[in-house]
């Protein structure tokens, strides 16, 4: 499907990550598949999109109209540099800055860099948004209000970009491995790997869906687990001799210091 009519947006890239923002767009009534247009030279793909979605689709960007590049890194900056004219752009690409968007897009541009996760592909996200030199109150307002049809959205600076990156950004891998742990766990005290995995994916669940709707404090809800002397307590000094709390804060801190070393790069 190609319109002549101009797009709300185009989003440059119809990979996973532009293409869960999209779906959560439409899901959320915050744009219609007509006001929306995906950007993919790949022909194949543009046949899936058009399908699955019902957005129209187009090998190369539009003139004129507001931008999302969910392009690899690398093509950021020549993807941004062949744009005609955008009224404004948003690139989820770690390690890119605004300044160098700027540099090849037309003078004045309003450019917001992001920095989305994975849950975003099932509504759960957790995102930054921070914005470039001319980047208006209005233009982050756009920006936050796109990534939360897909989750949960802060605004920041852009020096906090790299911890937000090692935060949420690779923080759902922390989750993933602590729930491959729990299920190894289960299978060696005697569960079946099946039955180990679900109730471990569930408990994860089920904390993350506390922390979000009790309104309690991690502290406060895992105060609510541990009896004194009991099995949780047991357990939780364990994970405190084994230096597990350390350990995370020492993950995101690697993590934060990479995204760092690769925006440098």
């Amino acid at each position: 499907m190609t319109t002549n009519a101009e797009p709300g947006l185009q989003v440059v890239g119809g990979g996973k990550m532009g293409l869960a923002l999209v779906q959560g767009m439409i899901a959320a009534g915050w744009a219609s598949p007509e006001e929306l247009l995906v950007v993919e030279v790949n022909d194949e793909q543009r046949s899936v999109i058009e399908a699955e979605l019902g957005v129209s689709v187009a090998p190369a960007p539009a003139r004129g109209c507001d931008t999302l590049l969910a392009v690899k890194p690398y093509l950021v900056v020549p993807v941004a540099e062949s744009l005609d004219a955008p009224s404004r752009v948003m690139s989820v690409a770690a390690g890119i800055t605004t300044a160098a968007m700027e540099a090849v897009l037309p003078s004045g541009t309003p450019v917001v860099r992001v920095m989305p996760n994975t849950p975003a592909l099932v509504g759960a996200g957790a995102a930054a948004a921070a914005p470039g030199t001319n980047a208006s109150d209005d233009d982050m307002a756009w920006a936050l209000e796109l990534l939360r049809s897909v989750g949960e959205a802060v605004a920041v600076t852009e020096a906090q970009l790299d911890a937000v990156t090692g935060l949420s950004g690779s923080g759902p891998a922390y989750i993933f491995m602590i729930a491959e742990a729990m299920t190894d766990a289960g299978v060696t005290a005697g569960l079946t790997r099946a039955d180990a995995a679900r109730l471990a994916t569930q408990t994860v669940y089920g904390a993350g869906k506390m922390l979000v709707e009790t309104g309690q404090s991690p502290a406060e809800l895992r105060a609510g687990v541990t009896t004194p002397a009991g099995t949780t307590a047991a357990g939780l000094a364990v994970l405190e001799q084994a230096a597990v709390r350390s350990a995370l804060i020492e993950a995101v801190a690697a993590a934060t210091a990479r995204s760092k070393e690769l925006g440098a790069s």
